[in-house]
């Protein structure tokens, strides 16, 4: 008979736990390395900006740099450009242009630049810069229309991915609504479900909305008439907590796919046109919380058994497993979330005619917010009960990159900035917390809610965050200082949904009052 080796012990479960907590050691900047001269160039037509800078290289971290090309530029604090900083250095021999490379400065010069010997601080570093946002959002300082309609709780609102004047809230009513923002008034009421809607998510292209419901089942709607198409979404045995859509650039052409995330603890892939399962992504143990469809063929699913699992979105096998949390896992975040939820619709408000011109902005939007340094990662944030929030690349690790300490109490909700510099954090200690995403840095903590926030939601340029409360608030933030701009009372209730509009013009915002509450500048 095979000898049975005996079950790990107490003090080696800790042990494997602990060491699975592990987050990759952050190191500082050594003193005493003296200056080094920067040289800013407009990478668009390649223009210097002033003569070269010395900088103290245990100071020449991007937020730095970032205040100072905004001074040479002669930018005041309210008019600061968010920048990128890439340097492109030679590979081969000096004249051969195409062994030329481009390296991205993630957090500061010394990291990317030095550390590695490709420069010292003997040379003229020339930085080429590109704004991140070439447009600024407003922060909204007024309820413009405060809509009634629903006959209970708002649990969940979207935006429209090509504009802000449709919106569309899920209700404990049993119904989702859409509302027609631009006059102030319901526009479709969404009927079919049997019980309450805890979630809606709107198509990329704008073609469709998907709600999931209490009732088990999933159901597809067509935003214009307000119809259902077709039978429900049934085979989940419990209720649907999160819902996914297959990015535009990675679906096959008229035929998109669905991923549902339920307390069954499957996930479930639907064929929207069939209204077929695909796959069953069965491996958690308890109810799934959330779920994310990545731009590079994974999908994220995290769950209350204290995993987060990645699949392979072609066949469904399990690619990583990822196990530091302690409880439950709430929420999970992808650094591309915004670019895969509104696809090719962007600032311009231009859309291509062609289907493959469509493919083809999107395919290029999302490739342009997650390429670092020549390569597209995709990173996820995932939040707990257990008071903390990982960082993680599943692509490269299953160690997570950082282990971002300080909620006291449990994370809600957990959000990245539609630039991916910035995470925020929500949580039931009454505030949120930001982050820096290239290491999990701690910036600021928002203080002012008095009441456990919920959710929050950046503004589209990256420049704001809206969190939504059980205070009944809403609190408008400047992310660059971390303090409060805009407070916006109205709700008679606590807040459970709020949503900032992709174009930033609005933001809508749900919850226990049953009024839907449109917010502008």
């Amino acid at each position: 008979m095979a000898t049975v080796p005996p079950p790990p012990s107490k003090r080696q479960k800790t042990a494997e736990a602990e060491k699975a907590r592990e987050q990759q050691s952050v190191e500082g900047i050594p003193k005493g390395l003296g200056n080094i001269r920067v040289q800013f160039s407009n990478q668009s037509n390649g223009e210097h900006v002033g003569a070269p800078v010395s900088v103290p290289v245990t100071h020449a971290t991007v937020k730095n740099l970032e205040l100072l090309l905004n001074t040479l530029q002669g930018n005041d604090d309210s008019e600061r450009v968010p920048y990128r900083f890439t340097h492109t250095y030679s590979r081969g021999s000096a004249d051969d242009s195409s062994a030329l490379g481009t390296l991205d400065i993630a957090s500061d010069i010394y990291r990317s630049l030095l550390k590695s010997g490709l420069r010292t601080t003997e040379d003229i570093v020339t930085l080429q810069f590109t704004p991140q946002a070439v447009f600024k959002v407003r922060a909204v300082s007024r309820c413009s229309s405060s809509i009634p309609g629903h006959g209970q709780a708002i649990l969940a609102t979207q935006f429209s991915p090509s504009s802000s004047s449709r919106m569309v809230t899920g209700s404990g009513d049993n119904t989702a609504r859409i509302w027609d923002c631009d006059t102030g008034t319901p526009y479709k009421t969404l009927k079919g479900h049997t019980s309450w809607v805890l979630v809606v998510s709107w198509s990329s292209d704008d073609s469709t909305i998907a709600s999931g419901s209490m009732d088990n089942t999933v159901r597809l709607w067509d935003p214009k008439t307000g119809e259902a198409r077709g039978n429900p979404l049934k085979g989940h045995t419990k209720w649907v907590n999160s819902i996914a859509w297959e990015p535009f650039h990675v679906q096959s052409h008229g035929r998109p796919r669905l991923a549902s995330a339920s307390k069954d603890c499957t996930v479930r892939i639907w064929d929207t046109v069939s209204k077929r399962i695909e796959i069953v992504l069965s491996g958690h143990k308890d109810s799934v919380s959330c779920v994310r469809w990545g731009g590079t063929g994974y999908i994220y699913t995290s769950s209350r058994d204290k995993t987060v699992k990645v699949w392979n979105a072609k066949d469904g096998t399990l690619a990583h497993n990822l196990t530091s949390h302690a409880h439950w896992v709430n929420h999970l975040t992808l650094s591309t979330d915004f670019v895969l939820r509104t696809a090719y619709h962007d600032h311009t408000r231009e859309i291509p005619s062609t289907e493959e011109g469509k493919l083809a902005k999107a395919k290029e939007r999302f490739e342009k917010a997650a390429t670092v340094n020549g390569h597209i990662v995709e990173r996820l944030v995932t939040a707990s009960d257990d008071f903390t929030m990982y960082l993680w690349e599943p692509a490269t690790s299953n160690k997570p990159l950082a282990r971002l300490l300080g909620h006291q109490k449990q994370v809600n909700h957990v959000t990245f900035s539609p630039d991916g510099r910035y995470i925020a954090s929500s949580a039931f200690d009454n505030h949120i917390k930001l982050w820096e995403s290239r290491d999990g840095k701690f910036l600021y903590t928002l203080k002012g809610h008095v009441g456990p926030v919920y959710m929050s939601c950046f503004s589209a340029d990256s420049r704001l965050l809206v969190s939504g409360s059980k205070d009944t608030t809403l609190k408008v933030w400047d992310v660059a200082s971390g303090k409060l701009k805009e407070n916006l009372p109205g709700h008679q209730d606590e807040v459970f949904a709020v949503d900032w509009s992709p174009d930033g013009d609005r933001v809508g915002s749900g919850g226990k009052d049953k009024a839907v509450r449109i917010w502008r500048h």
